[in-house]
């Protein structure tokens, strides 16, 4: 029967990352981990062609549930303290229903941690290639928003308050660098992980003789894996980069989502999440479109951290095999990698269909009557007067701008002509040009179209 966690957890966890880890998803690796090892030892001369052929077969079986029993293996694993001694039990006995002999040579000279941890590296490889190619989605959409948007003026807010002019294309090109950073350091971690995990039972390789170089070497070769300087058992650094990456990568996509919910709401309406029927509705209210994306992103966000941590408390573990630091990460590390992929895909499909209202973006910069230009004033005031005297009279300026519900440039003129030092300190044209926001965006434009062009570049690169 389907928990309720598991009826929730579709919300925020991206499915195939789910099926990847699932029981079948991770025996499925761990055959391929077996066969790979019985096809390295019969190259190397350690146990004969036909007992690895055959342990081949057995593991490539299209039904994994005529070998193998995850129901028995779930509850034989209680007592054992890892799936893996049930699992070989299992596939010894179904190599056994085809060869005898060959069953003799199941898992010969490994250990559970080395199945183990070289399955999770391959189920860590599809996730990362998944990761990567939904990051360049969300990043392709942050791209048409930053183009599109270059120009369209938006209110920039500081503290939750409006602050000074900007554009919407600029807080886009701000998403789409944060995303390429992740992703660049998504795939150096994927290049550190690609690594084969064959120490036997204390990282020795004892069970092997002078044979363990030459069989290490061809099972990573079967595998397409590096082999590393020496096995990993208790050093977890790769791991926890992997899981730090996707705790950043979350966070990311939680600023996102921050960003585009606040924008949203009914009062600022400067955006709104892609509709459809079903999306965003409410039991009682038929009028909301609430942001249902930002929603499960900023779940996803939230529960995050926390696993990420047990990741790096997990990392201090004892000796040459751990106790109780590696199985806390059996669990941890799915769920990492299901939340970050769940997040990102809500997140492609957010800013796919982003509805943006240039118009009410516009409203809501005048919403001030001009204050949010306070400091061009003041700089320009500031050039004739100095600074802080400046920014004295701007500031009462700003305050009689409130108390008259006038516009700033209004309050601003009043004050200077009713000084006689201060009266042709700024002239009506320059007046004029202060109060136009578009005047006053800094490199805005231009930041937005460096980030852009270095993204496309990228791009180019990467497709020769």
């Amino acid at each position: 029967m389907t928990t309720l966690s598991g009826l929730t957890e579709q919300i925020y966890s991206d499915r195939d990352i789910m099926g990847l880890f699932s029981g079948p998803g991770t025996l499925r690796r761990m055959l391929a981990v077996e066969a790979a090892l019985a096809r390295a030892q019969a190259r190397c001369g350690v146990i004969p062609d036909s007992a690895a052929r055959c342990i081949d077969e057995v593991c490539h079986a299209d039904d994994i549930d005529g070998i193998l029993d995850l129901e028995q293996i779930a509850a034989a694993s209680m007592l054992a303290g890892n799936i893996a001694i049930p699992f070989v039990k299992q596939l010894t006995a179904a190599v056994r229903q085809v060869d005898p002999e060959a069953a003799r040579y199941v898992h010969w000279g490994a250990t559970s941690q080395d199945i183990l941890d070289t399955a999770l590296v391959l189920q860590l490889q599809q996730t990362i290639a998944q990761l990567d190619q939904d990051i360049g989605s969300a990043q392709a959409a942050c791209a048409r928003l930053t183009a599109a948007h270059r120009d369209t003026l938006i209110v920039g807010r500081t503290w939750l308050q409006h602050a000074l002019p900007t554009t919407f294309g600029l807080k886009t090109a701000g998403w789409l660098e944060a995303l390429e950073r992740s992703r660049q350091r998504l795939r150096q971690d994927a290049e550190q992980i690609a690594l084969l995990q064959f120490g036997g039972a204390a990282g020795t390789l004892a069970s092997l003789g002078d044979a363990a170089p030459a069989v290490a070497h061809a099972f990573a070769e079967e595998l397409g894996l590096a082999l590393p300087g020496m096995p990993w058992h208790t050093h977890r650094d790769r791991l926890a980069n992997v899981a730090a990456t996707l705790g950043v990568l979350t966070g990311t996509l939680g600023k996102i989502a921050r960003d585009v919910s606040l924008m949203a709401q009914t009062e600022i309406a400067e955006v709104a999440e892609p509709g459809g029927p079903g999306r965003g509705g409410s039991s009682t209210m038929p009028h909301k479109r609430n942001p249902v994306g930002s929603a499960a992103i900023l779940a996803a966000a939230t529960r995050v951290p926390p696993l990420v941590s047990t990741v790096l408390s997990a990392m201090v573990q004892e000796h040459e095999r751990a106790l109780g630091g590696w199985q806390a990460e059996w669990d941890v590390l799915p769920q990492i990698c299901a939340l970050a992929g769940g997040a990102l895909r809500h997140a492609v499909s957010m800013l796919d269909g982003l509805e943006v209202d240039a118009a009410r973006m516009a409203r809501n910069l005048d919403a001030t009557n001009g204050l949010v230009l306070a400091e061009a004033y003041a700089l320009a005031l500031g050039s004739r007067i100095g600074r802080m005297q400046a920014h004295e009279v701007i500031e009462r300026a700003s305050q009689e701008a409130v108390r008259r519900r006038c516009t700033l440039k209004v309050a601003v003129q009043d004050a200077l002509t009713q000084n006689e030092a201060t009266r042709n300190l700024l002239s009506r044209e320059e007046l004029d040009r202060l109060s136009d926001p578009a005047n006053y965006l800094g490199q805005a434009t231009a930041l937005s179209d460096r980030v852009l062009a270095e993204w496309q570049a990228k791009l180019g690169t990467e497709s020769t």
